[in-house]
């Protein structure tokens, strides 16, 4: 049971904050966007969130400026036992986006500083892990980054879309820490000390198309590549920023604000893709994946208060712990169908049910090969 409790202003005004006649009840009208939200249940988890966007940044052009904030904790175990474990996450961000006229008015810039910090106390879940495997458990990590991306979007309804196609490249960088410093030997460092200052450079790759077929009946193709490299080869591949394919992409996005992109695989739980399993018997993430897709969606209703569609879908998708491993064609294999309920004050509800053809284990019998998820709130990566 989590508790949740938030706000959001949309049509806030901060020049006004210091106007006392402006407040009824808080000063509005420049149509900026103050959100507060906090979540908890007690001291396994807890969750502190606030941003503040201003929409028109300079007041002529749609300039974007948002600034953002947020604490997560989690943690097991009794406190002052052995077995008491505990990762908090700390992060401040500073984003700009602007539209673009070149190539045309459909691209979209967006530049983002982010000064992250993670602190792991006897962390022994084994969601992060160096190259060599050993498991990332103690100590302090910054991760101060700068992101580019670059995305175009023609599609023509966010909630259905019947045609257009939006694409997006991000790069995600970090100063190259390791030529400056003295150290001669990073393999006589612990995790805790060789990654203290994490250093990588992450590209993303999204892109999704849209074509209709006959009257509502929509064809959506759309692919994901994700890579996390470094610059130094002693250190290897950062244990954070990785990637995590497999699941329905909800029942471990608590994870998505630690450093790890959550990335659904219908068809097939994290554990049953070879690269997420470690030798402990638990699972981590991997630097490199790849997911193709292809849907059939038709609409049952487009009303706007409560657009409802049904799906057919054939997926593909892999990852990866080396890069000289990669092979895009090497996919796991799904096909299934599902709902999806769009309601205004939920979000995105439905089902999925996937059969996963390329899963290990004997026994192919339709029960061992169909998954079933669940999509609460919004539509998983």
């Amino acid at each position: 049971m989590i508790g949740t409790l938030g706000v959001s202003f949309n049509n806030f005004s901060l020049r006004n904050v210091f106007n006392k006649e402006a407040w009824k009840p808080l000063p509005q009208g420049d149509g900026q966007r103050l959100s507060l939200r906090a979540q908890t249940n007690g001291d396994f988890y807890q969750s502190y969130n606030v941003s503040f966007t201003e929409p028109w940044l300079g007041g002529k052009k749609p300039n974007s400026l948002t600034v953002a904030a947020f604490f997560n904790r989690f943690a097991f175990g009794r406190r002052g036992t052995d077995s008491y474990q505990s990762f908090n996450i700390r992060q401040a961000s500073l984003s700009l986006g602007t539209r673009l006229k070149w190539p045309d008015d459909n691209f979209v810039s967006s530049t983002a500083i982010n000064i992250q910090t993670l602190t792991l106390n006897n962390w022994v879940r084994g969601l992060f892990r160096s190259d060599e495997g050993e498991i990332v458990q103690e100590g302090n990590y910054n991760n101060f980054s700068i992101r580019q991306t670059i995305a175009r979007s023609t599609v023509n309804d966010p909630i259905f879309p019947k045609d257009g196609a939006r694409i997006s490249l991000s790069l995600q960088l970090t100063p190259p820490y390791s030529l400056f410093d003295k150290v001669n030997d990073y393999s006589e460092q612990p995790a805790r000390e060789r990654f203290r200052y994490l250093e990588y450079h992450k590209w993303r790759f999204d892109a999704e198309w849209y074509t209709p077929i006959v009257g509502n009946l929509v064809l959506k193709a759309q692919a994901k590549i994700g890579l996390l490299g470094f610059y130094n080869r002693e250190i290897g591949s950062s244990p954070f920023e990785r990637f995590q394919l497999g699941g329905d992409g909800i029942n471990n996005q608590q994870f998505g604000f630690a450093g790890v992109d959550i990335i659904s695989l219908r068809g097939y739980e994290v554990n049953e893709l070879e690269a997420n399993r470690d030798p402990s018997g638990g699972t981590s993430a991997t630097p490199l994946f790849d997911k193709f897709t292809v849907e059939l969606r038709y609409p049952l209703s487009l009303n706007p208060s409560s657009t409802i569609y049904v799906l057919a879908f054939a997926q593909g998708g892999n990852a990866w712990r080396e890069f000289r491993d990669f092979n895009p064609f090497d996919v796991k294999r799904s096909v299934g169908a599902g709902l999806r309920v769009f309601l205004p004050m939920f979000g995105v509800l439905g089902f999925d049910y996937g059969i996963g053809f390329d899963k290990p284990g004997a026994d192919r019998s339709l029960q061992a090969l169909g998954d079933f998820n669940i999509v609460l709130g919004f539509e998983p990566e």
